[in-house]
């Protein structure tokens, strides 16, 4: 009750703040900000959040940048619903025939009701967070739209956001942060099969939801895709195996301060950032920024991003826990160089192949559908993030001249970082490119 009580008095300051302010000659807040705001709201909600993952957190990007584009697809005399062409969403809500909305206030209505529902265990002040972002938004559009229209935006995008989370809990990921780690999967004991690190990002001698693979995705087309073929097992130094694994090593003694910074930017471990598919998010959300576009596109970015990210976490994982691959970490010191360390700490799920390397390339897949291969962006993700002085490194902001380029760079850091090998990386950007061409023509236009 007490927990109640204040985050009323809270949303009650926040309207007296909005009442003192001057009324005459209101400044809108233009479309594309407000899905900015949002995407930069739920980054900021995943931002270190206990028990986030990067697999849990790519389905709640694909949620969240569908319940987006579903609350204003209506508005568009261009798009349609995805409803009836995803996997197991029939339909979905619609509009009063003839009614008036204002979109914004839906999708605003949407994103907060939809985001406190993946986080429902988020702390308080994150929620409290979320409440404040949606009075803006509110605040700045009952300024200039009737109270009827509002109040019927509002109804209309909780509507969407309600019926996509009911949806949503049937996927197999429902509330997959109440367990993270699977005591009881049995790894099979072969050659070649993955180890639990005694030291890394997260030391566990249980595996990060090896079911994953299991789950739906949201493209139907992606959920039959074909596990890509691992190389065989090799001891042998003439081996293409070895080789793999021998390259790994070779760089990782050579490092340049250039390659280590790309190593740490693309990091994105979840105890430090929003995790690897917050990091194509937040691209989203750059590239947003720098276009422009009309609300209807900026929701369909995020949409397209979020679903493109959470099918290449599925189909990822499905191969992880098909072929249970080791890293370099352990083949590297029992066959090449038994004190070798790679340069950064390792995750706690199996190789093959990269879901750094899907989710990069199945957002430059749908980024490039959306706004041209020859799209220049500069990262500011990790922009003011304190040095890491441990390592000697500063995260410096990173220009690209096309979006591949992004893709391609995220990949890399991986192999940089001494965590995977390129085969891992080049199958993941292959496989990336396949999710986001499926997600790309999931028949967005009328």
């Amino acid at each position: 009750m007490k927990l109640k009580t204040a985050k009323w008095l809270f949303v009650f300051c926040l309207m007296a703040v909005y009442s003192c302010r001057q009324t005459d000659s209101p400044t809108p807040l233009p479309t594309t900000d407000a899905t900015v705001l949002w995407g930069q709201m739920t980054l900021k909600t995943m931002t270190k959040l206990p028990a986030n993952t990067p697999t849990y957190g790519s389905r709640a990007l694909g949620f969240m940048g569908l319940t987006m584009y579903e609350c204003v697809v209506n508005g568009s005399n261009q798009h349609q619903s995805l409803a009836g062409k995803l996997s197991g969403l029939d339909k979905l809500p619609v509009p009063d025939k003839g009614a008036t909305y204002n979109w914004t206030v839906a999708m605003n209505a949407g994103q907060a009701s939809m985001l406190k529902s993946l986080y429902s265990y988020a702390d308080k002040y994150r929620q409290y967070s979320i409440d404040s972002l949606e009075f803006e938004v509110l605040a700045q559009e009952s300024k200039s739209t009737p109270k009827d229209v509002i109040d019927r935006s509002v109804v209309y995008g909780k509507a969407v956001a309600s019926a996509i989370f009911d949806w949503s809990k049937n996927d197999g990921g429902f509330e997959a942060y109440l367990k993270n780690f699977e005591p009881d999967y049995v790894f099979p004991n072969l050659a070649g099969n993955w180890i639990p690190p005694t030291k890394g990002q997260v030391v566990s001698k249980f595996p990060l939801h090896p079911y994953w693979g299991q789950h739906r995705t949201f493209a139907k087309t992606n959920n039959v895709l074909p596990v890509p073929q691992l190389l065989a097992y090799s001891t042998d130094a003439s081996s293409t195996y070895y080789k793999q694994f021998l390259a790994v090593y070779e760089k990782n003694k050579t490092l340049t301060q250039s390659e280590k910074e790309i190593a740490a930017w693309w990091a994105d471990d979840p105890t430090e950032t929003f995790t690897p598919p917050g990091h194509s998010y937040s691209l989203a959300n750059i590239v947003v920024k720098t276009a422009q576009p009309d609300l209807f596109k900026a929701a369909e970015t995020y949409a397209r991003v979020g679903m493109a990210v959470a099918d290449g976490f599925v189909n990822c994982w499905k191969a992880k826990y098909t072929y249970h691959s080791e890293r370099p970490s352990t083949y590297v010191r029992a066959n090449i160089d038994k004190n070798w360390e790679q340069f950064w700490p390792e995750p706690p799920f199996p190789a093959f192949y990269s879901g750094h390397s899907v989710q990069a390339a199945a957002s430059a897949t749908v980024l490039e559908d959306l706004y041209g291969k020859s799209f220049k962006i500069t990262d500011t993700s990790h922009e003011g993030r304190p040095k890491d002085v441990a390592r000697n490194i500063e995260y410096k902001v990173r220009t690209f001249e096309t979006l591949w380029a992004i893709a391609e760079e995220a990949a890399l850091s991986r192999f940089l970082g001494g965590i995977h090998t390129q085969q891992d990386n080049e199958t993941g950007l292959a496989e990336g490119r396949k999710i986001g061409i499926n997600i790309n023509n999931l028949n967005w236009k009328k």
